[in-house]
């Protein structure tokens, strides 16, 4: 059974999941349009991260940062470091994985919850698996500008319908 808990990105083998993950961002896009985080960026208190286990093994990664609102009024978050290992790709990892971000961005009550990905082919199945759970398009977030290497997408979460009950 596959399990999903919060975990230290500093941990050995999530190490070894990041570094290939970063050493695969900057192979794929150019170094300024690479936007992943290391394991001591993804320790910050802004941060929740995650991973997935079988029997104890390494299956993947993923991480929520909390964004500020220009006003103040709104809770934005962000995916980070979604990751899955090579044994664990075409299991449905990371469609558990973002099944959990998002219930925990619903927790924490946030309106939105954007991502960067990249514009190459080597991007094309994140992007399809965020199409199929409700992400669009959207222009750059937080301190993002606009690159022909970043596709920006979003989720407005649904907030219950006062007088009602999630399911």
């Amino acid at each position: 059974m596959i399990s999903i808990d919060r975990d230290d990105p500093a941990r050995d083998d999530v190490q070894l999941l990041l570094s290939e993950h970063l050493a695969d961002m900057y192979a794929t896009s150019p170094p300024g349009s690479v936007h992943a985080l290391d394991h001591s960026a993804l320790s910050v208190p802004s941060i929740s991260f995650w991973t997935a286990r079988e029997d104890g093994n390494l299956l993947g990664c993923g991480a929520l940062k909390l964004l500020a609102s220009p006003a103040g009024t709104e809770r934005h978050g962000e995916i980070k470091s979604m990751r899955t290992t090579a044994t664990a790709r075409g299991r449905g990892v990371a469609t558990l994985m973002l099944g959990h971000i998002l219930e925990d961005a619903r927790k924490r009550n946030l309106e939105r919850v954007f991502l960067e990905t990249g514009t190459e082919d080597y991007f094309a199945p994140a992007r399809r698996l965020y199409a199929r759970h409700g992400f669009t398009e959207c222009m750059p977030f937080a301190d993002y500008v606009l690159d022909p290497n970043s596709v920006f997408m979003e989720l407005r979460l649904q907030r219950p319908t006062p007088g009602t009950q999630e399911s």
